[in-house]
């Protein structure tokens, strides 16, 4: 048998998203060639016209929205071995996800006008493991590259691919990066899962909350924190929503 049928056959799909996840993938550069010796890539759209249904590891990015998106979804996982969503849309349901908290025909209208009656579309944008079984999960908004070649490698190695479970204040701190709440800004840091080497807060910016929350995040706390720096609750509200919205859902059915 040849080393290339060795490898694991992979394919990239992309559902509600910017492909944004997909395009960080090509900007590994030099180190696709790395990937590209450890799977054989058999559908990849931003990349290839290849396309094939025989694949081992599907990627999956994009939240899920409409009826045509979970039937595309369920046949992709019954031919898939694994699948691993990828990015904060199909995470977390990401910026889609905005929406849920909002009245649907005022959303409709405001997106697509006089067209909004046309669009099938549901009320609630989710993420993958909503509709299939998901055996994995990349976050962020994008990805981090690096993240997504370790997470394949492992994959490939048999090894259980893991994400951290500290927030990104210790990459801050490990960075020396000046708290973003000293520097009088708002920052999501202290209940958002790290892994992204706290990227946004090293370049003065602050942290949005795209890689999702943490396991048992002490969001009270965080409430607090972001009313005594000049929010009022809607506008903390707004701020969580803009990434966490499907969680805070997803916690209070639970």
């Amino acid at each position: 048998m040849s080393q290339t049928k060795m490898k694991p056959r992979v394919a990239f799909f992309d559902f509600t998203g910017c492909e944004g996840d997909q395009l960080q993938i090509i900007n590994l550069e030099e180190k696709l060639l790395k990937l590209v010796e450890i799977v054989d890539i058999v559908s990849f759209r931003e990349a290839t016209s290849a396309h094939s249904d025989d694949y081992q590891i599907a990627f999956v990015e994009g939240s899920i929205s409409r009826d045509h998106d979970a039937e595309r979804l369920e046949e992709i996982r019954s031919n898939a071995d694994t699948l691993v969503a990828l990015g904060s849309c199909a995470t977390i349901g990401g910026i889609n996800a905005v929406r849920n908290s909002q009245d649907f025909d005022t959303v409709q209208k405001r997106a697509y006008g006089d067209d909004a009656d046309r669009i099938d579309s549901w009320e609630d944008a989710k993420p993958a493991a909503e509709v299939v079984e998901v055996e994995y999960e990349i976050p962020g908004c994008p990805i981090d590259k690096d993240e997504f070649l370790r997470v394949v490698t492992d994959l490939v190695q048999g090894r259980e691919p893991s994400l951290p479970k500290y927030p990104v204040c210790l990459e801050c701190k490990l960075n020396e990066n000046t708290c973003a709440f000293l520097r009088e800004d708002i920052c999501l840091g202290p209940v958002t899962r790290g892994g992204c080497d706290a990227v946004c807060v090293s370049e003065g910016t602050r942290c949005w909350g795209c890689r999702g929350l943490i396991d048992n995040p002490n969001e009270n706390a965080a409430f607090d924190v972001l009313e005594e720096h000049g929010l009022s609750v809607e506008e903390v509200t707004e701020f969580y929503n803009m990434y966490f919205g499907w969680q805070q859902t997803a916690e209070v059915e639970q």
